[in-house]
Parts: C-alpha cells; sequence; structure tokens
C-alpha cells in the first residue's frame, strides 16, 4: 500500500489508484476544502492524527483534524464560519453543517523563560502540567508535541505523501501504541493522557510497554486536578465509542476508575451485581451503536449510581425516612458526589432521576398504574434498565415480560412534534 522513502521525517507516498480511493471514499470533503483553501493563502496544511492512523488501518474516519502553520486568528479571516475556542489550548473549529473540521495551529516547544513568566502563551504548573499550550512552531515541533507516535501522521493530500517524525507506521504494523518522549513528562503534562492511552489500547487493541503502563498508575492521582468538566467530556469518549465493556475492564487493569466515579469498589469486583449490572449497560450501548441508534449518557451513568442510590436509601430508610423521600435524597447526595468528579449537566441528571424513579413505578403493576406509567416521557429507558436489573440478576424476572407484552398489546403513541409559532419580529420605535 505504502512507498516509503528513507528520510528524516520517513515519507510514505500512496499509490495513486489507492490514493484515489481513499480520497473518494474516505476522507471528508469539507477537510479538503478547509485544506485547499489554506493553501491557497500561502499557508502549509495537511491532514493529521488519527484520521491517517485509521485509514492505514482501513478503518473508516469519523473525524477529521488538520494542522497548519496559519495562527488561529489568521485562520478565522479565512473563514466565516470558524470559531476559536479554548484558552489553554486554543483550536479553530470550522462548521459545515452537522460536520466540524478541527484545525490546530503547529505547536512548538516551551521554554524556561516562558513557563516562568507564565505568559498568556505559555504556562506550566510546579508538577509540570501544562496550563496554558498557545506556542506555536513548524510542523515538526508539533509531531514532537503530539502524545503517540501512531498520531503523529501527516497527510498532503495533494501529493499522497504521509509524514512520519517518529515511526508511527512501524508502530502501526507492530501494534504498538507508544509515547513520544519520556512517559512520566508527557503525563505531567496533561494527565488526560492517561485516560487517552487507556482508550486507545481499548480502540486499537494495541500493547502498552511496562515502563508507560508503570507511569500510567504512577501519575493517574494527577486526574484529581483535571476540572470535572473536561473529566466529565472525556469519560463520554471511553464509554460511548462502541467498545465500552472493553474499556472498562482497561480502566480497572489500570487503576484509574476511582478516578472517574466516586463509588467504585463493588464496580471493580467481577463477581458484584453492581459491576455484572455495568457490564451488562455497556454491552448493551456497544450493541445500540452498533446498529446506528441513538444513545444517553444520563443512561450509562444511572447505571453506575444505582448501586449507590441504592445503598444510601436503605441507610436512610433505617432512619425511617419514608421510601420516597430517602430516594430523592440518596439520589441527591449520589449525584452531588459524582459531580465533584465528573460533571454531569442538569438536564442529564434530571433524566437519571427519571430512570430511577420508573424503577419502583415499573415493579408496582396495577391496570390503572400501568396506563399512567406507559405513558411517562422515560417510559423506554426505564424499562431498559429494568430489563439490564433482570439481566443481571438484582431482581427476578417477572417484571421484565409483562412490560414486554403490555407495550405489543398498548403500543406507546409517537409523540407529535411541537410546532413553534415562528417569533415576530421586534418593532423598532422610530427614530426621531
Amino acid at each position: 500500500m505504502l512507498t516509503i522513502v528513507n528520510s528524516k521525517p520517513a515519507i510514505a507516498y500512496l499509490q495513486s489508484k489507492e490514493q484515489q480511493a481513499l480520497m473518494d471514499k474516505c476522507i471528508s470533503t469539507n477537510a479538503l476544502k478547509v485544506i485547499s483553501r489554506l493553501k491557497k493563502a500561502n499557508f502549509k496544511a495537511y491532514l493529521v492524527g488519527g484520521a491517517i492512523r485509521d485509514l492505514l488501518l482501513e478503518k473508516h474516519p469519523k473525524d477529521f483534524d488538520v494542522a497548519t502553520d496559519a495562527t488561529p486568528e489568521q485562520i478565522r479571516k479565512l473563514f466565516k464560519n470558524a470559531l476559536i475556542i479554548g484558552r489553554r489550548f486554543q483550536i479553530v473549529h470550522i462548521r459545515f453543517g452537522r460536520e466540524i473540521i478541527e484545525v490546530t495551529t503547529f505547536r512548538g516547544k516551551h521554554t524556561p523563560t516562558e513557563s516562568t513568566k507564565k505568559s498568556k502563551t505559555s504556562a506550566i504548573s510546579e508538577e509540570g502540567m501544562l496550563l496554558r499550550d498557545n506556542v506555536f512552531g513548524n510542523m515538526e515541533e508539533d509531531a514532537e508535541r503530539r502524545d503517540f507516535s501512531v498520531n503523529a501522521l501527516y497527510l498532503d493530500p495533494d501529493k499522497g505523501a504521509i509524514y512520519d517524525y517518529h515511526n508511527g507506521i512501524d508502530d502501526l504494523e507492530s501494534k504498538s501504541l507508544r509515547l513520544i518522549g519520556d512517559p512520566d513528562t508527557r503525563f505531567k503534562e496533561d494527565p488526560v493522557r492517561v485516560l487517552r492511552a487507556a482508550r486507545f489500547v481499548s480502540k486499537l487493541q494495541f500493547k502498552l510497554n511496562d515502563e508507560t503502563i508503570n507511569s500510567m498508575k504512577a501519575h493517574a492521582p494527577l486526574l484529581q486536578k483535571i476540572s470535572p468538566s473536561r473529566l466529565f467530556d472525556e469519560s463520554l469518549k471511553l464509554y460511548n465509542a462502541g467498545f465500552g465493556e472493553r474499556m472498562f475492564r482497561q480502566l480497572c487493569e489500570f487503576e484509574l476508575l476511582p478516578y472517574l466515579l466516586f463509588d467504585h469498589e463493588a464496580l471493580t469486583d467481577e463477581q458484584s451485581l453492581a459491576r455484572k449490572l455495568a457490564n451488562c449497560a455497556l454491552k448493551n450501548t456497544d450493541t445500540r451503536l452498533s446498529q446506528g441508534k441513538s444513545i444517553t449518557p444520563a443512561f450509562i451513568y444511572a447505571v453506575f449510581l444505582w448501586p449507590s442510590v441504592q445503598r444510601l436509601m436503605d441507610s436512610h430508610l433505617a432512619q425511617n425516612v419514608p421510601l420516597f423521600s430517602a430516594f430523592h435524597l440518596a439520589a441527591t447526595e449520589a449525584q452531588t458526589l459524582q459531580g465533584q468528579i465528573t460533571h454531569i449537566p442538569k438536564r442529564l441528571q434530571t433524566a437519571m432521576r427519571e430512570i430511577w424513579e420508573l424503577q419502583f413505578r415499573l415493579t408496582q403493576i396495577t391496570p390503572k398504574k400501568a396506563a399512567r406509567t406507559i405513558t411517562h416521557p422515560r417510559f423506554r429507558a426505564g424499562y431498559d434498565f429494568l430489563l439490564l436489573r433482570e439481566e443481571a440478576g438484582e431482581i427476578p424476572t417477572e417484571f421484565g415480560p409483562f412490560w414486554t407484552e403490555y407495550q405489543i398489546k398498548n403500543p406507546i403513541p409517537d409523540r407529535p412534534n411541537r410546532q413553534h409559532r415562528p417569533r415576530k419580529p421586534r418593532r423598532r420605535p422610530d427614530k426621531p
């Protein structure tokens, strides 16, 4: 597939027929448009990272990133649909309908002077964590700043040339996941790389060497310094990538679960009901994603926190607190404790509560209650949750069959789409 030229960097050329096939079938036309416009403005531009990795592994990339020597401000001037985001690490999002092409400026090296001054472009904490990373450089420096060798590949679509500064193509062939540079330094710079390493190991099913694994475990506590919002975003990438069940095993093996879930002990025990329920939910999520169905983060977090809600609720019931008061107190406590680790948006918290509350209604069956319950907006999610609890062995398999048959006899009507009235334009006062 590749013709490799021995040079520094190594340059691999795609054969002409394969190059055209890749362009036509796999690479986003919008990404190619971005690269073309940057080049016409006399900037360098390349497709970079995971998309190249996936193409070489004969997979279809989902996301396309572009690296360029144009600064964020210069990029924004070229594209009306561009938005600069991030303070710590400035990137540009160029939106084409639902697709977003992420464009980054080549990163450069941090110097001690810049770090000491804590300038607007660069800042490093005493522990070595990059607090601000907007030092720009050239492509070679940018490759050195990337995390893994298999993600430091740059494709020039016009030439069909892939630039490889750190033997990433060799690592792809040997199925090795290798950090660029010293693992301790790289994990200190950005502790989230620990989670990225676990994610790529699970996704690609590549191997990490012992030195990197030991470094991951040693620096995992630094995740406590990452904001709950960012950890929530990273968690979604772990659980909703289509290989969540395999990923969860990896998180347990690398001892990372304590930094993602507040009540993690039962989840690390393979024989516990909590772990069996989590495995069932993750397997169900993977299946839905493979079928192109939608998922909600509220469901998976409802599963992870359900054992905690039950435990907290039992402690309130022991103090003679009424059932539903005990439930609401327990739900609030569980969500608050989890929110200190990963921030869960309010709308998802509400959905989680409704799924949990339905578990009481779904197990208290009367004709009148059943007719009301099936019209609940979260009924399907609550029903799926009930089936998982039965599958995991938490409750007897008597309620699921009832609700399955009840839906057949009493199909849920489709909810009509709400028609929003167009807003009337505001009347502006007449000018004097």
